[in-house]
Formats: structure tokens, sequence, C-alpha cells
């Protein structure tokens, strides 16, 4: 066999290794051509251009009106005056009077009241019905339909109903309690209930939303953390508070703020069952802005108290949620 040539050593040195080239940047598999770039621009116009009309309406329809409100809250403004329109003489003159306005300071200490009462109690019925449903029950889960009736009822009806609840010559309640030797006065005339009794029917209407909420949130709870401290041997209250509860959490705050903002608005209820009395006991500060702008024609007093209250509102959202989100990281570590 004739000998196998060698390959030397030195034929396999080609020298220092040169580094690889780079791509540059039109040498990447993502390059933007001009033609990209072009398509980009037309694409981000044409954006722009088909969110442009819902734009216009969303600024005509929030943030005019509340630009308006803020302008004529600097204006003494009132029926009795229209030239006073654009007088700007003292634009802080409203503000300044509400700090001296006592049948204001008290509708905020109502309103306050109103709730925190009214959406704490409506969290707290939320969040029982809820559980309830989330056990399994047939009875409750036949009843789900039935729990949601306030809720999709218009809030006029909703003020109807209980001003037929609450009016003793022709309330079923005030009927059963006089057959059982328990006669009651109307809760809405009595300065010591009013109040309390317009949170019940706020309650009542809106209790749903949370039970709703809480509900949908509880099936979504992963069984395997639930599994493994009923195994270790943890009870039911255990379980609910260190584990359930937990999740929970976002959605009660996100509840809670919907539920405070609306709050503010509880316009129909007062209206119909008190009209803010028995004298000024159930007159929140919504309800005594509107009498200051169409019973007293003061509409540049009513819009600052307008946009006191929308201060209030964004001020207490943002401490909510902050709260929400503190709590939150707290039960993550």
């Amino acid at each position: 066999m004739p000998p196998t040539a060698s390959i030397a050593p030195q034929a396999l040195d080609t020298g220092p290794a040169q580094p690889l080239p780079l791509p540059g940047p039109t040498r990447g598999k993502h390059a933007e051509t001009p033609a990209t770039q072009r398509w980009q621009r037309a694409s981000a116009r044409a954006y722009g251009l088909g969110l442009a009309p819902a734009l216009v309406v969303l600024a005509a329809i929030t943030l005019l009106p509340l630009i308006t409100l803020v302008v004529v809250s600097l204006t003494p403004l009132s029926l009795t005056d229209p030239a006073a329109t654009f007088h700007f003489e003292q634009p802080a003159g409203n503000y300044v009077q509400l700090l001296q306005d006592q049948r204001f300071l008290d509708s905020l200490w109502v309103q306050a009241k109103l709730s925190s009462v009214g959406v704490l109690l409506q969290l707290l019925v939320g969040l029982g019905l809820a559980l309830l449903l989330h056990s399994g029950s047939r009875l409750l889960a036949g009843l789900r339909t039935f729990f949601l009736i306030p809720m999709v009822l218009p809030p006029i009806v909703v003020a109807l109903v209980w001003k037929i609840i609450y009016t003793p010559d022709i309330s079923p309640l005030h009927a059963l309690l006089e057959q059982w030797g328990w006669p009651v006065r109307s809760l809405i005339a009595n300065p010591d209930t009013a109040l309390w009794a317009i949170v019940v029917a706020d309650v009542w209407q809106w209790f749903p939303f949370t039970m709703l909420m809480v509900l949908a949130q509880l099936q979504m709870v992963p069984r395997d953390p639930l599994d493994a401290a009923r195994i270790d041997g943890a009870n039911r209250w255990q379980v609910f508070v260190y584990i359930v509860l937990p999740y929970l959490q976002r959605t009660l705050v996100v509840c809670a703020l919907f539920r405070l903002i609306d709050s503010f608005k509880a316009f129909p209820l007062l209206y119909v069952l008190t009209n803010g009395g028995p004298g000024t006991v159930t007159e929140v500060t919504n309800f005594y802005g509107f009498i200051q702008a169409f019973n007293f024609s003061y509409w540049g007093y009513g819009s600052a108290i307008a946009v006191v209250m929308l201060a209030i509102i964004f001020v207490l959202s943002a401490l909510i949620s902050r709260l929400g989100k503190a709590t939150g990281e707290r039960h993550a570590r």
C-alpha cells in the first residue's frame, strides 16, 4: 500500500482568527426599509384618523362640560344676574364661601356617613352571598338570578319600591309589624332613622354588583393551595383568611372604588324618599348642590360644590387604590 500522506500541522494554521462580521442596522432580520417606514407612518396616520371621531365625541361629552363646570364655579353666575357669567373679579369667592357655609359642611358629614356605611355593607353582604353561592348549594344557585333583580331595576323604580315599604299606610312591612304588636312610625320621617333607611335601600340595590364580581373571582382561585391547606388541617376560617381573601383583595378594592363613586350620586333615593329631610339630616353634598343650582338659581355656587365633590372623589379613589396595592404587595411577600 502506498504510504498515506501526512498533513503538516502548519497546513492547518490559517493565521489569527478573524472576527465574524456583525450585521449592520440594515442587515438584521427585522430591518426597517424605507417602504416599511412609510407603511408604519401610513398605518399610524390611519389609526389616528379612525380614532379622531371617537375622541372628538368623548371630549365633547366629558372634557368640555368639565371645563365649563370649573369656569362657571369661578363666577357668581345666577339666573337673577345672567350678566355675571364672565365676571372673574373674585374667582375664589364661591370656594371661600363654601368654607363658611355650615350647611355645606354638614352635608359633607352626611355624605361621609352614607358613603362609608353603605359601601362597607355592600361589600360585606355581597362577599357573604358570593361565598354561599360558591359553596355549591342548589337552593342558593337557583336564587342567583333573584339576587340580581335590584341591580337591574332603574334607580327611580327602586326609590318608589322603598317609598312604599317606608310609608306606614300602604307598607306591607308596617302592617306585618303591627300584627306582631310592634307598631313602628315611618322610618324616613324620623330624623334618627331616615339616613339609615336610605342606606338600607342603597345596599339592597347595589350589593349584587359586589356579589357578581367576587363570585367571578372565586371561580378563578386555584385549587392546589386550598387542598394543601385542608390536608395540613386548616379550618374553613383559616382557609378563607389566609388563602381566599388575598385572592379577593383586588376585586374588593375595585368594587369599593366603583361603589364609592356611585354613592356620591345617590340622588333618586334621596329625592323620592326624603327630599333631603327631615330638616337636613339626609341632605348630602350633591343634593345640596342641586338645591343651590336649581331651587335658588345660584349656578356658580352650585358648580363650586360639584367641583369640590369631584376633587373629594378623586382623592378618595387614589387613597383606596394605593391602600389596596400596598396591602396586596404585603400579602405577596
